[in-house]
């Protein structure tokens, strides 16, 4: 790897690196001259299985090329094994700058069907799995008072999408994390951002294609390659980005969108107060000019990439 990278020298954790986004995270952090630990698990889209293979190919993609890296195959939905993983930084390399909690899986089910394992599973690797490696990573970033964490959520929780409450509610969930971590290790300039991506990868490809309108949208997301996703979240890991922190990014091929968060958009006021049948006859008609319609990703971001 050649020297002067926008992570030169740093450590850098990446979960659910065998694979699609992370893989193509893990590899640009080791170009631009990071020491690498490859996390994944192997399993399938929806968490089952294990396979040590795709952690181990990346790490000799990167050695390869001349890098440093080491695998480690721990689950993030385990506290000992998101400690593992942070070890496994410690122990190899002897610090940890940068964590990627990129690891997912999927469990789509409509709600009113969705059964309490398909939803404790996508709680428990998505956000349950971004507390512990970012938890078990805080000690140490605090102690070299520096530190950056890179989040990943999704248009699914921030905007909306059917048959995804378990992943919607977990994606938003990471949001407050993130910026509760921003705000809680400021005073130790570390700092944490979300990134929501579009990109096409196995989890995106359990999207149905029976329709003519299902195929079309597919075609657009497949001109979205995960590697379109890797240079903003090594950006966000570089001292380039000290500045930043507590923000909502998304990555849509060439574009990147600063994504709101939210804040009071109208108001009313009743110098008496309120009853439920002053707020039906004046309070809510004064509101409803600003609500938000039920409206899905694809509804919002409704333009081909460009």
């Amino acid at each position: 790897m050649a020297d002067g990278g926008m992570v030169q020298d740093k450590v850098a954790v990446v979960t659910g690196a065998g694979r699609g986004i992370g893989r193509e995270i893990a590899l640009l952090m080791a170009k631009e001259g990071a020491k690498v630990v490859v996390n994944d698990l192997g399993g399938s889209v929806d968490g089952e299985g294990q396979d040590a293979g795709p952690a181990a190919e990346v790490v000799g993609e990167i050695k390869a090329a001349g890098g440093e890296a080491v695998a480690n195959t721990d689950s993030v939905a385990e506290r000992k094994g998101a400690e593992n993983i942070i070890s496994a930084a410690m122990d190899t390399f002897g610090r940890v700058d940068v964590v990627v909690n990129n690891a997912g899986i999927l469990r789509d089910r409509i709600f009113h069907h969705m059964s309490e394992p398909e939803w404790d599973a996508v709680i428990a690797v998505h956000l349950n799995g971004a507390f512990n490696v970012s938890r078990a990573a805080a000690p140490y970033m605090r102690q070299q008072e520096s530190g950056a964490y890179v989040q990943f959520t999704s248009t699914s929780g921030l905007i909306g999408n059917f048959g995804q409450a378990n992943y919607a509610a977990a994606k938003l969930g990471i949001v407050g994390l993130s910026k509760s971590i921003a705000l809680d290790m400021s005073r130790f300039n570390v700092r944490s951002n979300c990134i929501s991506p579009f990109a096409w990868s196995r989890m995106i490809g359990t999207i149905p294609s029976d329709t003519p309108e299902q195929q079309a949208r597919l075609a657009k997301i497949q001109q979205m390659k995960p590697g379109d996703i890797a240079p903003l979240a090594v950006y966000l890991g570089s001292d380039a980005a000290k500045d930043v922190t507590g923000q909502i990014f998304a990555v849509r091929r060439n574009e990147i969108f600063l994504i709101s968060q939210p804040r009071p958009v109208r108001s009313v006021h009743s110098g008496d107060g309120w009853t439920p049948a002053a707020i039906a006859e004046h309070g809510m008609p004064a509101l409803e000019a600003s609500f938000y319609p039920l409206d899905r990703s694809a509804d919002v971001f409704n333009w081909d990439p460009v």
